[in-house]
């Protein structure tokens, strides 16, 4: 048993301590998934990585019966956090009370405007929660491939699957996905 999953154990047998224990260990790699994550995002973004990082922890080690199962199962929560944080923080900015869909943009700005990307974080949303419907285990795969960066071992580790089912359901999953937000895109709704 690795440090990560013994200190997890300790958490979920309420010692207090553990928690302290446990941010130094998996911090780097918290921050990693949240720099990626956030490169991914539309220009204009004020989240930080470590206040995600941050956040995200404050989320994972403040529930009352976290259950993680082990290391795969505790990245796989932080970025679930990591990915509620990023669609609320989404959310609050489309939000009708925060200026709806209106942005602000300076004269000079307009000239040297790069174009946005064309990844819609709530669209992925809408579609990946339209998916879980679907087919919920290659949902879980798309959340742990795509907003925690685990590798498809990884992911078939953290899942208790073959790393070819992981792998088969990870190509089924884009390919859905992609189909799905192509089609949200044409119709011009999320839906």
């Amino acid at each position: 048993m690795d440090q990560v999953t013994r200190i997890l154990s300790a958490i979920e047998h309420g010692d207090p301590r553990a928690a302290a224990e446990l941010l130094p260990l998996v911090y780097e790699e918290l921050r990693k998934l949240a720099a990626e994550k956030l490169a991914h995002e539309k220009p204009g973004q004020t989240l930080q990585a470590t206040a995600l990082v941050h956040e995200a922890y404050l989320r994972l080690v403040g529930t009352q019966d976290p259950g993680w199962s082990g290391r795969g199962h505790f990245f796989a929560a932080a970025a679930e956090a990591m990915r509620r944080i990023l669609v609320d923080q989404a959310r609050r900015k489309l939000s009708r009370r925060r200026g709806g869909n209106l942005q602000r943009r300076p004269i000079e700005a307009q000239e040297i405007a790069a174009p946005e990307p064309a990844v819609d974080l709530l669209a992925i949303h809408e579609a990946l929660e339209r998916f879980h419907e679907v087919d919920a285990t290659a949902a879980q795969i798309v959340k742990l491939r795509y907003f925690a960066g685990l590798t498809i071992p990884q992911v078939a580790e953290a899942l208790g699957i073959s790393t070819s089912t992981a792998d088969r359901s990870w190509a089924y999953a884009r390919a859905w996905l992609h189909a799905a937000l192509k089609r949200d895109d044409a119709s011009g709704n999320s839906e």
